[in-house]
């Protein structure tokens, strides 16, 4: 899902200061990840560690959505790269990185044509299949998925279920879902009342065994005010009635995106929550200024990391 929220500033702390490498850091609270790095100043979102725990890719969205694209970073000898346009992005709009449990296929989010020669489009489902050690695509998803409508934020079961947002009509923005057949899809379901509100619901992350869902939703009752994070249990194959994760994991400001790394270690998502506090304590420079309006924490979207266990145990 494409969010435009307006800039509001608030107190850089200490978890925005600048790492000189990407750290994956299992902390019990949440914590930015990869300040000055990947948590640059810009918004970045949409957090995607492959399943061997070698490649992240994620989004970087220029101001109010105009421009999005997938950088990636790797680690090679212990150390992650810098993180750079990944070798399918950096013309059309893309966002939304998601590997498939077996690490086989890279779904992403695009408005890319489907002929080099069509006009523009509005936003698929799109992938890549591995092959050796590259990758071949991008490929459409197929119309089985992809609609005249939006489709966002793709999220992959192990039995190749697919999990997706779709622009819904009257309810803005649902979570759908459409069963893998040996690979073909069959016509994409809104996932029930029990998931779904008459809000907007979106962006999100399936459990590869289907046991749980994490979600972002807007506008429901017990939503601190921009936009939270929600969870629905599986149980005997219906989906219970979604939990709001509290203030322990949620803010006033925007959260969403969430994705667990496949050893369900980490627990990652995206915000917009304030670090950047006015007036100042002291006077500051214009360069000091500067510098604090240009770090993670500034308003604009933020990766964070913590440790999945709590949210397990939450869970519970």
């Amino acid at each position: 899902m494409k969010i435009y929220l307006p800039l509001i500033l608030l107190t850089v702390s200490l978890s925005c200061l600048s790492q000189s490498r990407i750290e994956l850091v299992n902390s019990d609270t949440a914590r930015v990840f990869g300040p000055g790095i990947i948590s640059d100043g810009f918004s970045n979102r949409d957090m995607a560690l492959s399943p061997d725990g070698n490649d992240i890719f994620y989004t970087l969205q220029w101001t109010n959505g105009l421009f999005s694209v997938i950088l990636h970073s790797q680690r090679l000898n212990g150390e992650w790269t810098k993180p750079e346009t990944a070798w399918f992005s950096g013309r059309f709009n893309d966002l939304e990185p998601a590997y498939s449990p077996d690490g086989q296929k890279l779904f992403f989010t695009s408005d890319r044509p489907l002929q080099e020669s069509d006009s523009s489009k509005d936003y698929d489902i799109w992938y890549l299949l591995r092959k050796g050690n590259g990758w071949e695509g991008p490929f459409n998803a197929g119309t089985a998925i992809n609609s005249d409508k939006d489709e966002f934020y793709p999220s992959l079961a192990k039995n190749g279920n697919l999990y997706f947002t779709r622009d819904n009509g009257e309810t803005k923005d649902d979570i759908f879902m459409a069963v893998s057949n040996n690979g073909a899809y069959g016509n994409p379901v809104r996932l029930p009342d029990a998931v779904n509100s008459k809000g907007y619901d979106f962006n999100a992350f399936v459990d590869p065994d289907e046991n749980f869902i994490l979600f972002s939703s807007y506008k429901r009752t017990d939503d601190l005010g921009g936009g939270d994070l929600y969870y629905s249990l599986r149980r005997n194959g219906s989906w219970m009635p979604a939990v709001h994760f509290g203030k322990e994991i949620n803010s006033p400001a925007l959260d969403y995106s969430p994705f667990v790394s496949g050893d369900k270690r980490y627990f990652f998502f995206s915000s917009k929550r304030q670090l950047v506090k006015f007036p100042f304590p002291e006077a500051k420079t214009a360069a000091q200024i500067r510098e604090v309006l240009s770090s993670c924490g500034n308003g604009n979207d933020d990766i964070y990391i913590m440790n999945f266990k709590i949210l397990e145990e939450k869970m519970k």
